[in-house]
């Protein structure tokens, strides 16, 4: 009963659309009606700008990472990024926009933080070389869950291994149409020089 309501918990969790009420709350805006639509980070720095893609970003981190560590806090004999599994598929289909999410990213790498912080510092160094390499951010994320599967396979943990997989396939079935636009060199690039608000 503890395992399921941890679960269910973190579900709930990963389900918080944080850009989308930071963008109603403080600018009166709802993030899905503009740039890219999505509820994530990215868009969000796009639409809102600075302070407010930061807040999203590290609160979307903190979903996973809360999850991640709930059986440590409760003390149940469970894998964590089983449990963070379960805030990444609340962030992409949360219960309260008929499941309509964001793309995974910020949140599994909070899953990856509290399950495996080694691994998380070596990914996001990865991340933020891979973004200031390519300006672009969905190359970058797709980029980086490859590069975390692939450094899960140098820890002894065959369920923190599967579900590294689980999470690279989410974060490239969600970027489908960033494939597309980065094929055809029409994919949105991060102007590190602009004023943002």
């Amino acid at each position: 009963m503890v395992i399921a309501l941890i679960f269910l918990a973190a579900y709930l969790i990963g389900s918080i659309p944080t850009g989308l009420i930071i963008g109603k709350v403080f600018y009166h805006k709802d993030i899905r009606q503009h740039g890219s639509g999505n509820l994530g980070a990215t868009n969000t720095f796009r639409i809102l700008g600075k302070k407010a893609g930061i807040f999203v970003t590290i609160f979307d981190v903190l979903k996973g990472t809360i999850s991640a560590l709930f059986p440590f806090f409760l003390h149940q004999d469970i894998h964590p990024i089983l449990v963070g599994l379960a805030a990444v598929i609340g962030h992409v289909y949360p219960i309260y926009l008929k499941f309509k999410g964001g793309k995974a990213v910020a949140t599994s790498a909070g899953v990856i933080l509290g399950t495996n912080p080694v691994l998380f510092l070596i990914i996001a160094v990865i991340f933020f070389t891979l973004l200031f390499s390519t300006k672009m951010v969905s190359l970058t994320s797709i980029l980086t869950s490859i590069a975390n599967f692939i450094g899960s396979l140098f820890f002894d943990d065959k369920v923190f291994m599967a579900i590294s997989f689980v999470i690279m396939i989410v974060i490239i079935v969600r970027h489908r149409s960033n494939i597309e636009r980065i094929m055809n060199g029409t994919e949105s690039k991060v102007n590190f020089n602009k004023n943002t608000k």
